[in-house]
């Protein structure tokens, strides 16, 4: 055994130990067992125990530890032949990552606390910053993909989540061979026979090719199985493959989404089409954007202001200022506000300053996340200002936005006097600094 692997071993063994030890201390009158009970080597060969109780013990306590050096060996019982064992090796997966780990069970004086439970949807919907600094191990990115092929649905639902909530955290040549590989996987969960299993899919697929600047343009028969889903018989996984699209910028899909727009005019089907077409923001659209400026409904002239935006088409300038100067609706405006900075480098202020409106602050929050890249001098003040709630989510923005330059001016904020302002700070200055490894 290597020094490195004497160092990890011991730092398991205490790791693991440590929640005994908090709920024997809580316990008077009982005695303190010693750490090198549960030592690493003894940990691992339980991983591979033929007795499933043993194997199961076992990864629950790696579990309670979350400790990040044990995904590996633990990645093998993520396709264990028992179903439980299987859950608990992908909450356990899970747990080692998060910013903040669940403890599952915690004693307070002479009772037990049960936490929530570690949970793949919930992580999933709660979005990237539930992950701390440390990505995993392309080990266990795999060996929940193949999981993801369970027979079991709920135990396949649960590692396609997990493998979104994992996967997506991949920088670099890493994320390029994980798209790669992935793809074709997540492409034939589409036509699953099981609704939870397609949903879960398609979101997935929009969470893991959202389009980065260093992304190539989506494969088609990646893209084309998401269009597909577009008239699945379930209308929650056709409402997902529709943000899907627009997630992956897939333009290939705008004649899809039009038509769709074209046919329901109005409601929910025919805002989540535009909203894909918003993102995309491709220049055939910009007719169909500069149409709806004058809409009666208020969130269809927002979603409108948002694609004009993003086509870069500064010739509609003008017409967006003018839709500004007469919006009466708060979310429109702010829009509007968006869609000025992008086509007219207006001032960002107006969007900044949302951060301040509980009820427009996440509006706000995803329009910086695309201004900031090559804007963030701009966001010093903001940085500054007295309100931790803005300061959290200016920090939020910078850190998800991918630009390098934003290191400079979010570092001095891991001194902030607020506790959450500070881990949000120390998780953007870590991924910022990933994308320049």
């Amino acid at each position: 055994m290597t020094e490195h692997q004497r160092h990890t071993a011991a730092a398991l063994a205490v790791l693991l130990f440590l929640p005994v030890l908090r709920d024997l201390l809580d316990l008077p009158g009982l005695k303190v067992l010693s750490a090198a009970q549960v030592p690493f080597d003894q940990a691992a060969r339980d991983l591979s125990s033929p007795d499933p109780a043993v194997r199961l013990r076992t990864v629950q306590m790696l579990k309670q530890a979350a400790y990040p050096e044990a995904a590996i060996p633990l990645a093998a019982l993520l396709t264990d032949a028992r179903d439980d064992i299987q859950l608990e090796a992908i909450a356990a997966e899970l747990n080692m990552f998060l910013a903040e780990p669940v403890v599952p069970r915690k004693r307070i004086g002479l009772v037990i606390e049960v936490r929530q439970a570690v949970q793949a949807e919930p992580l999933f919907s709660a979005g990237p910053n539930v992950l701390g600094p440390r990505p995993a191990p392309i080990e266990v990115i795999t060996a929940l993909r193949v999981a993801a092929r369970d027979e079991n649905p709920r135990v396949a639902v649960e590692a396609l989540y997990a493998f979104g909530v994992l996967a997506s955290d991949q920088t670099g040549a890493v994320r390029h061979d994980v798209l790669n590989a992935a793809g074709p996987d997540l492409a034939a969960f589409v036509g699953a026979s099981q609704p939870a299993l397609r949903y879960a899919a398609v979101r997935v697929l929009g969470r893991l090719f959202t389009r980065r600047v260093q992304d190539p343009p989506v494969e088609s028969t990646v893209g084309d199985a998401v269009i597909t889903a577009l008239n699945d018989s379930n209308r929650a996984v056709t409402a997902a493959a529709m943000r899907a699209l627009g997630l992956m910028k897939y333009e290939r899909g705008v004649q899809a989404l039009t038509d769709l727009f074209t046919y329901y005019g109005k409601g929910d089907a025919a805002e989540g089409s535009l909203d894909a077409l918003a993102h995309i923001g491709h220049v055939t659209s910009v007719p169909l954007f500069t149409a709806q400026l004058t809409s009666k409904t208020p969130s269809l002239r927002g979603i409108a202001m948002e694609g004009l935006a993003r086509t870069g088409d500064a010739s509609t300038l003008a017409a967006v200022q003018t839709a500004v100067d007469h919006e009466s609706n708060q979310r429109a405006a702010l829009a509007g506000a968006f869609a000025l900075v992008m086509l007219g480098n207006a001032p960002t202020d107006r969007v900044s300053d949302s951060l301040g409106h509980p009820k427009m602050r996440e509006q706000a929050r995803q329009y910086l996340i695309e201004i900031a890249p090559g804007r963030t001098a701009t966001f010093t003040h903001q940085l500054l200002d007295s309100d931790p709630a803005i300061r959290l989510a200016m920090v939020e923005a910078l850190g998800l936005a991918g630009d390098p330059a934003a290191i400079v001016v979010v570092e001095p904020l891991v001194q902030d006097r607020v506790p959450e302002v500070v881990r949000a700070a120390e998780l953007a200055v870590a991924r910022l600094t990933r994308l320049l490894q």
